[in-house]
């Protein structure tokens, strides 16, 4: 059980960095980002490759580099896909469609990278993991300890920027009415890359871990893009604290009620995962449209104060 709560609280940890990512890029260009997934797998295999390549001791080693290749496919994903499109003052449908697209797109080369990358190192790079390859301090598993602290650190550092400093006040500005940020002498361009490129960078964090909760193949990024679009959205889309909310509400949730619905009607709920973050998230959007940070909970908790 105890095994359970650990990869539970593992999953939370990272689908909490991708939840967050797809905020910031929504918050500041109001795109949600179909890519997202594909950020993060891409970076899991090129985690991989400088593993392998250059032999490191630990993957935990390749993170600096993930870190900054997903910077630069959220840094390629605004100025290659969406600048160009938004300078041609194309509507958020046409944004959403070509994220989607996007993502289409990043699939292929991943599954390029990797054939390229079993050449390469002469094995089969199309699925792995790096669960074999972590360490235990005082019996705990490096990754509970290093997803934890990935989240405490960029959320700390996220914050700092986005309250303590010149950039960052200019930043929230954007966020909250860019064309008066603009008036106010803003370059609201400058923060949207910037956001792009903070979004490709949690992205890549998350998925340097992932390989050591699961093993990462091709279409993971397909995969994990439902619960990362629940996280988000049940938590309240334009909150980065809705984001933390949601991303633990629905990475807790699908890794324990699935486990409970399995103990019920048997081992094969275990394959319908997903089913339990879709199912979150039409309840959200039913009742609570904007995500349980726009409930007034005060109100609440005090119709049933005692």
């Amino acid at each position: 059980m105890s095994l359970l709560v650990n990869n539970a609280i593992i999953y939370a940890n990272l689908l909490t960095l991708l939840a967050i990512s797809l905020t910031i890029t929504y918050i500041t260009t109001s795109v949600p980002n179909f890519a997202q997934g594909s950020f993060a797998v891409f970076s899991s295999y090129f985690a991989y490759l400088m593993y392998t390549v250059f032999s490191f001791p630990t993957p935990y080693l390749s993170i600096p580099f993930s870190i900054a290749f997903g910077a630069v496919i959220g840094v390629s994903t605004y100025l290659l896909v969406l600048k160009p499109l938004i300078k041609k003052e194309a509507s958020i449908l046409i944004l959403m469609i070509a994220t989607l697209s996007w993502d289409l797109i990043l699939f292929g080369l991943i599954g390029i990278f990797s054939e390229s990358m079993s050449k390469l190192i002469k094995a089969d790079a199309s699925k792995f993991n790096f669960i074999s390859l972590d360490f235990k301090l005082a019996g705990i598993k490096g990754i509970l300890l290093s997803s934890t602290l990935a989240v405490v650190l960029s959320l700390a550092l996220l914050f700092f920027l986005l309250y303590k400093t010149k950039f960052g006040v200019a930043m929230r500005a954007s966020m909250e009415n860019p064309s008066l940020a603009e008036i106010m002498g803003v370059n609201v361009e400058t923060t949207r890359l910037f956001s792009w490129l903070l979004s490709g960078a949690f992205s890549g964090l998350a998925g340097a871990l992932l390989p050591f909760l699961q093993e990462t193949f091709q279409a993971t990024g397909q995969m994990i893009i439902v619960s990362i679009f629940a996280a988000s959205i049940v938590g309240g889309l334009s909150t980065i604290y809705g984001a933390i909310l949601g991303g633990y509400l629905v990475g807790l949730s699908e890794s324990l009620v699935t486990f409970w619905l399995s103990k019920v009607f048997g081992m094969s709920v275990l394959v319908y995962t997903k089913a339990v973050s879709l199912t979150i998230l039409i309840l959200t959007l039913l009742f609570i449209p904007k995500g349980l940070t726009s409930v007034n909970w005060r109100r609440y908790l005090w119709r049933w104060k005692p």
